[in-house]
């Protein structure tokens, strides 16, 4: 299908990329090379055009490159293993706090049936629902402007559970009511005291609990010179999953 007025593409020139919509006035300079409207719209994904390549973007490429940021979000190397790590498909009703920019409710949303979504900071929530909007993601989320802790889900059971805030082990017992049994749930912390005491917490609530770090490094796609990146996505929070006991 070709490029429309409107389209988001992402563009790769040399190592660089931009997601960009396509408008009337768009204009991309990159070191004495031009890419303007009239280059782009009507071409196929995937063409070369003065040294611009256009890529059809994937959900990876919408969080990293188009997402309006106010909290550091939840990169993809973690995010797409708590998707995984939380067990949920499209009968899947998955319960989010903390939610920040939405990155990570994106993944859970492409997977899950349904997903109910908490944060308590209206700028992040308007931020969020703002990021979703402008890619059209996130329809089958219901997303809630309101702490967790005050929130009445009075006969209402979810299958799985992911939590980001800073004092997690305070709604650990209402997580837990709300989960069904053999749930998992997971975690993100930055720090390891507060993993110790998320652990303590757990004890009794949760079983199977693991707690990890995910560290992603690439490497140079040269062919005669492959090596590591200079710079890697080392530690960027340490995850902890368990699963609700009686």
């Amino acid at each position: 299908m070709p490029i429309r007025e409107g389209d988001f593409v992402l563009i790769q020139v040399e190592d660089k990329r931009f997601l960009k919509r396509i408008t009337k006035d768009f204009n991309l300079n990159y070191k004495k090379r031009t890419l303007k409207f009239e280059d782009v719209i009507g071409k196929e994904f995937g063409t070369l055009v003065n040294g611009f390549y256009l890529l059809k973007p994937n959900l990876e490429a919408i969080i990293l490159y188009g997402f309006k940021r106010k909290t550091q979000i939840i990169y993809p190397k973690d995010a797409f293993y708590i998707a995984f790590k939380l067990g949920i498909n499209k009968s899947s009703t998955v319960l989010e706090f903390g939610i920040g920019s939405g990155a990570l409710t994106a993944v859970l949303s492409e997977l899950a049936g349904k997903v109910v979504a908490y944060e308590v900071s209206q700028e992040f929530y308007e931020n969020a629902l703002k990021n979703w909007d402008t890619f059209g993601l996130c329809k089958n989320v219901e997303a809630i402007n309101q702490d967790f802790m005050d929130a009445d889900l009075s006969g209402r059971e979810f299958d799985a559970c992911f939590v980001d805030v800073r004092e997690p082990w305070l709604y650990l017992k209402k997580v837990h009511s709300v989960l069904k049994n053999s749930a998992m749930c997971g975690f993100l912390l930055p720090t390891t005291n507060q993993v110790s005491r998320l652990l303590q917490e757990m004890d009794g609530l949760f079983a199977g609990v693991e707690v990890m770090e995910i560290l992603l490094r690439k490497y140079k796609p040269v062919y005669e010179r492959l090596r590591p990146e200079d710079i890697m996505i080392a530690h960027t929070g340490y995850l902890v999953f368990g699963m609700k006991i009686m």
